[in-house]
């Protein structure tokens, strides 16, 4: 492989509901919640995959956890909630950018030879994050990739690191040691398709191979060889030819992950190059806490969970690469928020795995945050927590009743979240509503992947329909 030094260096450089951690209590519009579901413990709580995804339809899965939590590495020091939160913003700010078109355009990022990467870490991918264990090359080295809704491009960090790469659990890939590794050259048309899934114009190295610049929020990113490689999901699940970035400079809050798996709808992500294998259908689900591990599949129409409610994928302001839905109102405690119609289809939405907190326009929030808490009288509470401005002290309670939260989908889909999936719990001392206002009523809203939390979330892109299935793990 040859160096990086000579090329065009690039510094770019869920959904909700109800499961049994929110038992419907006798009053049909108010759930019980357990505290202890709301807070992480110090043991791994693994579950069975195939159990979770019975039925035979689903052909690949794999185990989902949450990055910072027991089941993982235990050597990935978790953000405090105000770090999160921090984080989090940064890629919200991110995502909205992408939809305004308010960002710096790739040639006043792109920088000379002499140029040095900044070395302070930028805002990341988002850090309410969960990963998968996958294996690539031949001989296979399996490596544990974030799973991104978010993103298109598939990459890892690869050996040599000609610039940078940040610390990871697993060993670092290394090309040289694969029998079936190449990289992608510049004059192949395949190098033209990153611009779409990227954002930004490939590059050429002195070796004429295809180099790929991917950027998440300011100063993360990553830039390397564009390649090809074996891909294994299970041992009977193989993808030849998989297109994805060999990283060869590598900087952002990544923890130990080695890289990202991009689940987006560009040709590049891995659900359109698996399509004819898996018909373009993925599905998972996000345990209720980061102590417990839930899953990522693809193919069929994602097992378990019961029946599945659907929602038509829409193209939110005409950004194609993210999943967007059609939200036209939202209930609390069985009562429609007096918001306009217009609110929603003013900011159109979008369902994120990599945003933790749920933003709302400012009018849908505010009359979310009203009603919510007309429905808590009876609990004390709590100081703000960063951009959580709801919260209570629910210290003297080992389970509370709270208003169920429905977001209501054009056509007529009415989605119920969890329990867990309407509290952010930081301590027993300080439980928050987990849902904020974007400040700009013509901002994004984005589902971010605490309401996602114990919920079947099925994508299929082919059939241009999202659905929801409850008690997916």
């Amino acid at each position: 492989m040859a160096p990086l030094s000579s090329m065009l260096l690039f510094a770019f450089c869920f959904f909700f509901f109800h499961s049994s951690a929110g038992k419907v209590s006798p009053d049909a519009h108010r759930l019980t919640v357990e505290l202890a579901d709301l807070l992480p413990s110090a043991a791994c709580n693994r579950r069975s995959v195939q159990a979770q995804i019975s039925g035979g339809r689903t052909q690949s899965s794999l185990e989902v956890i949450h990055r910072h939590g027991p089941c993982g590495d235990g050597n990935s020091k978790a953000p405090t909630a105000a770090e999160l939160f921090v984080q989090d913003q940064a890629r919200v700010d991110f995502i909205h950018s992408k939809f305004s078109g308010d960002f710096k355009s790739i040639d006043r990022l792109r920088p000379s030879k002499a140029t040095k990467i900044p070395a302070k870490s930028g805002a990341t991918i988002g850090s309410g994050n969960y990963i998968v264990n996958v294996a690539l090359g031949t001989p296979k080295k399996y490596l544990s990739l974030i799973f991104d809704t978010g993103s298109d491009l598939t990459w890892t960090q690869c050996a040599p690191c000609a610039r940078y790469c940040y610390s990871q659990k697993d060993p670092v890939f290394a090309p040289s040691q694969s029998t079936t590794y190449s990289n992608i050259t510049c004059s192949s048309p395949i190098c033209s398709q990153l611009e779409s899934g990227t954002g930004n114009q490939p590059g050429c190295s002195a070796a004429k191979s295809c180099i790929y610049g991917i950027q998440y929020g300011d100063q993360s990113f990553s830039v390397g060889y564009f390649a090809k490689e074996t891909l294994t999901l299970t041992p009977t699940d193989v993808i030849s030819n998989f297109l994805f970035g060999c990283g060869q400079n590598n900087r952002g809050l990544f923890g130990s992950a080695a890289g990202l798996i991009g689940l987006g709808q560009d040709k590049i992500s891995i659900v359109k190059q698996t399509a004819q294998k898996y018909g373009q259908i993925f599905s998972y689900c996000l345990p209720k806490t980061s102590s417990s591990t839930g899953y990522l599949a693809f193919g069929g129409s994602g097992g378990g969970g019961g029946a599945l409610k659907y929602t038509p994928i829409t193209k939110a302001h005409g950004v194609a690469n993210f999943y967007g839905v059609d939200i036209v109102g939202m209930k609390v405690g069985g009562i429609q928020i007096p918001i306009s119609a217009s609110v929603f289809s003013t900011s159109g939405a979008i369902i994120d795995s990599g945003t933790v907190i749920t933003r709302l326009p400012p009018d849908a929030y505010s009359a979310l945050k009203s009603a919510f808490q007309k429905g808590m009288t009876k609990y004390p509470k709590a100081p703000e927590l960063s951009i959580l401005d709801t919260c209570y002290d629910l210290s003297k309670y080992t389970s509370v009743e709270i208003p169920k939260v429905d977001f209501l989908f054009k056509g007529g889909t009415v989605l119920e979240l969890d329990g867990t999936g309407i509290l952010y719990g930081a301590s027993t001392t300080q439980v928050c509503l987990a849902f904020a206002g974007n400040l700009d009523p013509s901002s994004v809203a984005i589902i971010g992947n605490v309401q996602q939390k114990t919920m079947q979330v099925v994508y299929d892109v082919g059939g241009g329909k999202i659905g929801f299935g409850y008690n997916g793990c």
